[in-house]
């Protein structure tokens, strides 16, 4: 599988989590066809950095970073109009539902590659 398509199944694990764990901070993903560029861009480049070596603290700092690099900010909710999102800070600093989060995408890269 290429990147694209690990960046797929990863988004809609992901969007499977979202939809158990049920937090009104962070609203369901859209599928993954009806996602914007930018958030696509985003799941490619975190499966490209776990394809490097990333393990999912470094993941979520790489998500992290890609989030600053494109304006978003720290905000109390997940809101993609003003671009703000509740995550943004140090994986040492994540509720445990969201570090379960960055080990799924992790195992989901490494059980596809």
């Amino acid at each position: 599988m290429n990147a694209d398509a690990i960046a797929h199944v990863c988004h809609e694990a992901n969007r499977a989590l979202q939809i158990e764990q049920a937090d009104p901070t962070i609203p369901i993903s859209p599928l993954w066809e009806d996602l914007d560029e930018e958030t696509r861009l985003s799941a490619v480049s975190g499966v490209q950095g776990v394809l490097d070596g990333n393990t999912p603290e470094q993941s979520h700092e790489g998500w992290t970073k890609f989030k600053l690099e494109h304006g978003w900010v720290l905000g109390p909710v997940k809101d993609e109009t003003k671009k703000e999102h509740p995550l943004l800070v140090p994986y040492d600093e994540l509720p445990e539902s969201q570090k379960i989060k960055d080990s799924l995408f992790c195992g989901v890269v490494q059980a596809l590659k």
